[in-house]
């Protein structure tokens, strides 16, 4: 039987983990949509990874309070690998589609970047934090549809050379070389995936994609100077959104869980 799942952030939940509330769109959701009752019995996944077996004890308009029976295995497991998918900005629904596609296959974190082709520029902050709000909740639909307890984290856009010396240093906590856990892929000046040199069983990987426009040739020497591998995807020429899509699915066959 298929669960019936919902959402609750970690502070939804009392100190004893034996109650949590849903918000109003969880709760009209599970009252107006799904028509459940009190006593009928659901899933709450905190997007960190836990998921719950629970019970409906109160259910209102706005809101809904439910008995923690018991915590139980998420619906479908997490990838061994932990990948984060760094993407040029690209156009609204371009991105989205990234978002909704990379969280499905088992990304941990998305990071769009502003490259010097990217499809589009940011007004300013404001204009940022809408967006990235926006991927958030594509995330966190994303990880309910596909079964996932952990809703992948969507930072703030970072600059290119920021990205360049941040991912490396993120990486060094024991299980990586940072120096074989970074990939950017690009059209040109790289090789493939076959014969770039990487860890044979790896638990943490950065790839980065670029936009449309590609790279420029002063982007590719900072990256290889910094020590990225550039690996290629092959002869065609792909577009941004199938090429982060492509990546993703490569990378979780090769070091993840899609067999």
């Amino acid at each position: 039987m298929t669960r019936r799942r919902f959402y609750a952030p970690p502070g939804a939940f009392n100190s004893n983990l034996d109650r949590v509330i849903l918000d109003t769109a969880e709760a009209r959701h599970l009252r107006e949509v799904l028509r459940l009752k009190i006593g009928d019995e659901i899933y709450v996944f905190n997007g960190k990874g836990k998921e719950f077996h629970c019970r409906i004890e109160e259910s209102r308009r706005d809101t809904a309070q439910l008995k923690v029976i018991s915590e139980v295995a998420p619906a479908r497991p997490e990838s061994p690998l932990e990948l984060t998918l760094a993407v040029a900005l690209l156009k609204g629904e371009k991105f989205d589609l990234v978002v909704q596609k990379a969280t499905e296959l088992g990304v941990t974190r998305v990071v769009p970047v502003v490259t010097r082709l990217a499809d589009i520029r940011l007004r300013d902050a404001s204009d940022a934090a809408k967006r990235v709000g926006r991927w958030q909740r594509i995330a966190l639909e994303a990880a309910k549809q596909s079964g996932r307890a952990l809703v992948p984290e969507i930072t703030s856009p970072v600059a290119f050379a920021s990205l360049l010396q941040e991912a490396p240093a993120k990486l060094q906590d024991g299980r990586a070389n940072d120096q074989l856990n970074c990939l950017m892929f690009s059209e040109r000046e790289g090789q493939s995936m076959m014969k770039a040199t990487l860890p044979a069983n790896p638990s943490l990987l950065t790839a980065l994609v670029g936009s449309e426009g590609g790279w420029t040739d002063e982007e590719l020497a900072a990256a290889r100077q910094a020590g990225w591998a550039i690996v290629t995807l092959g002869g065609r020429t792909l577009r941004a959104e199938t090429a982060a899509i492509a990546v993703t699915t490569l990378l979780q066959h090769l070091y993840g869980d899609l067999s």
